[in-house]
């Protein structure tokens, strides 16, 4: 609470200073304080707001401490729904318990005791990296050698950064190299027109021939076939936003104490992402969403929330696990969650009998089941539900075909949330394309430890040590092993290890209710170590693990990899994964690299990084589904998903705008980017920022920002590390906001030369563009400002041009005054 500065100021008049409950020297005075613990309420809110009330009777103020405003507000919402008038004096800051202060008259109450959520405190952060980042600066910084992809021009080999003299002006220009030793200069202003090549890993590309129609073709040729099959995806789309769906009531006050219930704090991302999927709920049309979340995220408790609101206007729900455990393990949690509240939770699986599972799909077709989760069974004929208003799918990547086609056949008037670790490729399809919105969990919750990942080959002291270290800390160890036909051997190998622990074991062919009752053992802490196959893999959530020996982890996927890593390093202690193998030297190469990319990339929140670096080793691969043929690696990556956004764009525009709701097309982006050409002095000088590695990573990254906020905090960024900001560096900001307002008018590029600015607009003349409100704007200011600017045809383009515009300043002036004209209602 204090700073070391107004500690120092406040001791200086002493000469000893003791802190703790055991006392060394006699106090020579004693002050009494008149406080007491004010009384515990478990949730009882009726309870509370009598108290609260009396409290005020006998002329006390009420206090309400919370680090989280959200908190207060949820609090004030459940007294609202109560009709109760209680007065409460919010105070937004951490502490741990509240009291009663007699004499001062006040009663400090805390959320978390309210609410009984765990009280964590949270350490102060230091210099923290941009998380918006999601580490992709990482991913794309480039070194010269490194083969490049240039939107227009096709893969070069990148050769670093050159100043060149453009009207007597000093600009920073990216060199690439390509074909013949040809040389081609990109301004840091089209940073986002080229890419890191990113193809099968270890297969050089061929180098483009600057100036042949070889890459146009390519890149024609790949997009004709994307189209044909993005179409079936945006036919599904259109179809879900024009298709009338449940618009679901407001937030109750029962949504709002389940939210305030829950014992952790939310972070900001799921924060986000719950008022996201609120507003998909109540929204008239079907939801699709996908929420991208690292393991132990809290996306299961994103699934909870939706699904009450649901169950809260009287529909049912079906969340569609991929393996039993899981499912038993999400009907657990569910169950957990929502006890206090009116909502019947039951599930589906091989552990029920016949007869068991008859009586479910009874009483789910009768209504008397709110929530039920399953494996694909779930999808079955047999299963009728009497009024299905969500569907929450976890980790969709792991469904066959078979089961896919039938949640396409729910999908359509169904809501849809689907939740996921890894972002694979293949399962982001919908959502790279703008046919599924996208939610993704970034932040990791507090008090969490990166898992210390190492390599090691099979080593019975290695195995001991790791295990008996985990159980001398009280904890739990995960050994997997996938072979069912040796098992018991390798239980009875860690039995002799540590012959004090209790070894359990459990995987997918054992008898049902015996397998439930192994991982029930386990939660509860009756085993030490257990001993399992994969099925561990998805969802389980047992915080006292925190130890995970893999053997033989070369015969496995990243993604699989890195799910098996995350059931450990759940709780507020440091947790370690062991990758049990034969040495690196003997191994594939492919294998190699699966296990230095889950020892490399072991920090919280490396879902990410962990496909990226997949896509790199397997190569891009399929993903678009069978259709998709061997362009990825032609045009790496990133360009493949330019690409693929210019088509669903085009698509957008010409096939399905009549599909499309009105107000999409109002916000639809004409432009996807604007290009920039100046004869200004417009770079970052070397004596601002001499590193040239560290200034290609800055002008990435001011080329990839998005909106003002972004912008305002990388400033703050480089006034903090180089000092306050050169002229030039302030005018390359300002045409990051030039190029935005340009692109929301309807630009594709600006040339500011010789004191004129120069606008060429979209370049296909049949676009919906020009029958749109924005190009509407542009015409009222022509009508408005008729000798500002001049409009003009060349090169089969319509263009317009400005005179007397000498700075960056000036050039924003008049874009701004072209893009804030308010439309005329029509008569």
């Amino acid at each position: 609470y204090l700073d070391q500065h107004r500690f120092e100021n406040l001791t200086s008049d002493f000469t000893t200073v003791e802190f703790g409950a055991a006392r060394h020297f006699i106090a020579g005075e004693r002050l009494e304080f008149d406080m007491a613990v004010h009384p515990t309420f478990a949730k009882n809110f009726d309870l509370l707001a009598t108290n609260l009330i009396n409290n005020e009777k006998q002329g006390y103020t009420n206090v309400v401490i919370s680090n989280q405003p959200k908190q207060i507000e949820r609090l004030y919402s459940i007294f609202e729904d109560q009709g109760k008038e209680v007065a409460i004096t919010p105070v937004v800051m951490e502490l741990s318990e509240g009291f009663i202060d007699k004499s001062l008259k006040l009663v400090c109450y805390t959320d978390h005791q309210i609410f009984e959520r765990y009280h964590r405190f949270r350490l102060k952060e230091g210099y923290a990296r941009n998380k918006e980042a999601l580490t992709m600066r990482e991913l794309s910084q480039l070194q010269p050698g490194d083969f490049v992809v240039h939107i227009d021009h096709g893969i070069g080999e990148f050769s670093g950064l050159q100043k060149i003299d453009v009207n007597g002006k000093d600009q920073e220009v990216i060199r690439l190299k390509y074909k013949d030793g040809d040389m081609l200069f990109v301004s840091v202003h089209s940073l986002h027109r080229i890419s890191k090549y990113s193809g099968k890993d270890g297969t050089a590309p061929s180098i483009s021939k600057i100036g042949s129609k070889a890459w146009q073709n390519l890149k024609k040729k790949t997009k004709s076939r994307v189209k044909e099959i993005a179409y079936d995806l945006l036919k599904l789309y259109a179809k879900r936003k024009t298709t009338k769906g449940f618009a679901y009531a407001p937030d109750t006050y029962l949504q709002h104490e389940l939210e305030a219930s829950f014992i952790y704090e939310d972070t900001p991302d799921q924060e986000t992402a719950t008022e996201d999927i609120k507003k998909d709920l109540e929204s008239d049309y079907p939801m699709d969403r996908l929420v991208c979340g690292d393991v132990g995220f809290g996306k299961t408790e994103l699934a909870v929330r939706a699904a009450f609101k649901v169950v809260s206007d009287s529909r049912q729900v079906a969340m569609l696990v991929p393996t039993t455990i899981l499912s038993l393990q999400h009907y657990k949690s569910f169950k957990e969650r929502l006890k206090d509240f009116p909502c019947k939770v039951d599930y589906i699986n091989r552990f029920k009998s016949a007869k068991q599972k008859t009586e479910t799909l009874k009483k789910l077709a009768s209504g008397e089941i709110d929530i039920l989760i399953g494996t694909h069974a779930i999808v079955g004929k047999n299963v009728k539900f009497k009024n299905l208003g969500l569907l929450i799918i976890d980790e969709e990547q792991k469904f066959g075909v078979g089961v896919k086609d039938k949640l396409k056949t729910l999908r359509e008037n169904v809501d849809a949330l689907t939740l996921t670790a890894t972002p694979i490729p293949r399962t982001l399809q919908f959502s790279l394309m703008g046919a599924r919105d996208l939610s993704i969990l970034r932040t990791a919750p507090p008090n969490r430890y990166p898992i210390q990942t190492e390599i090691a080959p099979f080593n019975e002291i290695t195995i001991r040590d790791a295990v008996s270290y985990e159980v001398s800390r009280g904890g739990q160890v995960f050994f997997v092993h996938n072979r069912i036909a040796n098992i018991k051997e390798v239980a009875g190998m860690i039995q002799r290890l540590v012959p004090n622990v209790r070894v359990g074991i459990g995987h997918g062919q054992m008898d049902g209710a015996k397998l439930e009752e192994v991982m029930s053992d386990f939660i509860e802490g009756s085993y030490d170590v257990l001993v399992a196959t994969t099925i561990i893999e998805s969802g389980i959530d047992i915080p006292n693990a925190n130890t995970i020996i893999i053997n033989e982890a070369h015969n496995y996927g990243l993604s699989d990899l890195h799910q098996l890593r995350g059931r450990v390093g759940r709780s507020n202690k440091k947790a370690f994964c062991y990758l049990m193998a034969p040495p690196l030297h003997v191994l594939p190469a492919d294998a190699r690299k699966r296990l230095q990319a889950l020892e490399q990339f072991s920090d919280l929140g490396s879902g990410l990084n962990i496909a990226m670096r997949d896509l790199d080793i397997r190569g891009a691969g399929n993903l678009l589904g069978g259709e998709q043929s061997g362009f990825m690696a032609d045009i790496g990556f990133e360009t493949y998903h330019k690409i693929l956004d210019e088509a669903v764009q085009e698509l957008k525009q010409e096939q399905f705008a009549d599909m499309l709701r009105e107000e999409e097309q109002e916000s639809m982006d004409f432009v996807k980017e604007t290009v920039f050409e100046s004869d200004l002095e417009i770079l970052i000088p070397d004596s601002y920022v001499s590193n040239i590695s560290e200034r290609i990573v800055l002008y990435r990254q001011m080329d990839e920002l998005s909106d003002e906020h972004q912008l305002s905090n990388l400033q703050t960024e480089l006034e903090d590390r180089f000092g306050s900001l050169p002229v030039q560096v302030e005018d390359l900001l300002d045409t990051i906001r030039m190029r935005w307002v340009a692109q929301d008018i309807g630009f594709e590029k600006l040339i500011l030369k010789r004191g004129k600015l120069i606008g060429s607009f979209v370049s296909n003349a049949e676009s919906a563009y020009y029958q749109s409100p924005k190009f509407t704007r542009v015409l009222d200011f022509i009508k408005l400002h008729p000798t500002r600017g001049k409009m003009y045809e060349k090169d089969g383009g319509l263009r317009m041009s400005f005179a007397n515009v000498d700075t960056v300043h000036t050039a924003i002036e008049i874009l701004n005054t072209m893009a804030s004209i308010k439309l005329k209602e029509p008569a």
